[in-house]
C-alpha cells in the first residue's frame, strides 16, 4: 500500500505490538482515567490549541479504539510491559484535515509527562515504523508538529525522519494563533531500510 493513495489496509484483527519495554495495545476503559489526565496537563497539550476537558479526551480515546478495531491499526494505547502502567499512545493516522501533503500517513504519539525523557515516544515509534513499512507496505510516513514543539522534533530527527522545510499553516488551527505553523517530517520506505 502506498501512503499516497490514501488507502488503508485492513488486518484481521487488531495488531498489538511489543518493545523491550512498551506494549502497543487496544484501548481499554480503564485507560480512559489516565488518558484524561494526561490531556488536561497543560504541559503535555502546550503545543496544542488547548487542553481537552473529560468528554473530549473520552471521546478521543473512543475514536483512537474505533479505528483500531476497524483497520486493526492506528493510535495504540501503550502501557510499561513490567507494571502494565497506561502512560499515553503511539501510532499510526490517516489524518482528516486537508493537509498541503495529503492523503498521507502520519506517526503520532502523545505521552504523560512523568515518563518524558525515558526514551520511550522513541522505542514505541521505532515499532510503529517497522510495522507501516513491513506489515502495512506504506512507502512513506509523515509527521508534524507546531514549530515550536523541540521535543516532539527531536524524537521525529531520532526516528531518521527528514525536516522538509515546507512549514504551513494546519487547518485545524486558527490563522495567526501561535500555534498554527507547522513543521513537515517525512521518511521514505527507502531510507528506513537503509538505516536499518
Amino acid at each position: 500500500m502506498s501512503s499516497g493513495s490514501g488507502e488503508s489496509e485492513i488486518m484481521e484483527k487488531p495488531a498489538k505490538l511489543e518493545t523491550e519495554r512498551l506494549t502497543l495495545r487496544q484501548w481499554q476503559m480503564s485507560d480512559l482515567e489516565p488518558f484524561a489526565q494526561l490531556n488536561s496537563d497543560s504541559q503535555v497539550m502546550a503545543c496544542f490549541p488547548a487542553p481537552l476537558d473529560r468528554i473530549e479526551s473520552d471521546a478521543l480515546a473512543d475514536r483512537c479504539r474505533e479505528l483500531i478495531q476497524q483497520r486493526g491499526w492506528g493510535f495504540w494505547a501503550v502501557e510499561l510491559r513490567e507494571t502494565s502502567t497506561f502512560i499515553g499512545f503511539v501510532g499510526l493516522h490517516i489524518p482528516s484535515a486537508e493537509l498541503p501533503f495529503s492523503p498521507c500517513v502520519e506517526i503520532g504519539w502523545r505521552i504523560a509527562v512523568s515518563y518524558w525523557g525515558k526514551g520511550y515516544a522513541t522505542e514505541a515509534a521505532n515499532s510503529v515504523l517497522s510495522f507501516g513499512f513491513e506489515r502495512l507496505g506504506l512507502q512513506e510516513i509523515v509527521s508534524f508538529t507546531a514549530i515550536g514543539n523541540r521535543r516532539s522534533r527531536r524524537v521525529m530527527e531520532r526516528l531518521g525522519m527528514r525536516d522538509t522545510a515546507c512549514d504551513f499553516d494546519h487547518p485545524a488551527v486558527p490563522l495567526g494563533h501561535p500555534l498554527s505553523k507547522h513543521s513537515l517530517y517525512r521518511l521514505s520506505k527507502s531510507d528506513w531500510l537503509s538505516a536499518q
